[in-house]
């Protein structure tokens, strides 16, 4: 039995006996279900209203993927013109800057009166709060080539096409993923925000109606499915950069899994 399965398993026994013990305490000492449900009683009101979670689960993942998605598409590109145009890095992260001072919070009812109450403001949301860590990482890792390896590869006469595909983009890609796994946890709170602010499906609304209920197990309840949506999107990027990037290896002091 190697250290990290050791690890892994004792992880596991400290989450199980946390969560018995919140059983026990809530049990013993007879806290009020509104006040604060003990683990057994979040589970019961889970199953109970599985029929209505299907619906407002998918609403929550798609934005967050649709998010997830357009932070890509649009921080990536930035971050490749802001490494080969001192301009443009100089127009556009002052911008940057100040959009991500700003809190989502109060960015979010601005998109909705621009967008509208449907899902595209809730992805318009998820996706600005989520690509600054895009932009920076992606820059700082195409920025952390070695001198030397650019210039052999100028001393070889590659294109400079060549050198961004072959050497710049390969070099960075952990940088990339190491920005997409922030990035996925921010799409989500990102999304949530949205549902906060106007929606009528999707975990976060489904906290703020049963919070307006008083149903603090089903407040619980879309809290933990929140955060299981936030495990398995999270180790999805990771696995993703595994896939991707075959020749990185990552150390035990940097590693997340």
């Amino acid at each position: 039995m190697n250290s990290r399965f050791r690890g892994n398993i004792v992880a596991a026994i400290v989450f199980v006996g946390l969560i018995l013990l919140w059983e026990i305490i809530c049990r013993v000492a007879s806290v009020p279900v509104w006040l604060l449900p003990s683990p057994g009683q979040i589970i019961i009101a889970l199953w109970s209203s599985k029929d209505i979670l299907p619906l407002h689960i998918f609403t929550t993942t798609w934005e967050v993927l649709a998010g997830f998605g357009v932070a890509i598409a649009v921080g990536v590109p930035l971050s490749i013109l802001i490494v080969f145009s001192d301009l443009a890095r100089k127009i556009i992260y002052p911008f940057l800057v100040v959009l991500q001072s700003v809190p989502k919070v109060a960015l979010a009812p601005i998109m909705l009166l621009w967008i509208g109450y449907g899902t595209s403001s809730k992805i318009l949301i998820a996706a600005v709060t989520a690509f600054f860590p895009i932009i920076i990482n992606t820059s700082a890792g195409m920025e952390a080539v070695p001198a030397e390896l650019l210039e052999l590869s100028r001393s070889l006469n590659s294109p400079p096409l060549m050198v961004f595909w072959r050497v710049r983009l390969p070099f960075a890609m952990p940088y990339v993923f190491s920005g997409m796994k922030v990035a996925m946890a921010l799409a989500l709170i990102g999304a949530v925000v949205g549902e906060f602010v106007g929606a009528d499906r999707g975990l976060g609304y489904l906290i703020l109606t049963f919070s307006s209920t008083m149903n603090t197990a089903l407040v619980f309840g879309a809290i933990v499915l929140l955060a299981g949506l936030g495990i398995v999107l999270f180790y999805l990027v990771t696995l993703a950069e595994k896939i991707a990037c075959p020749w990185y290896v990552v150390t035990n002091k940097n590693q997340y899994v």
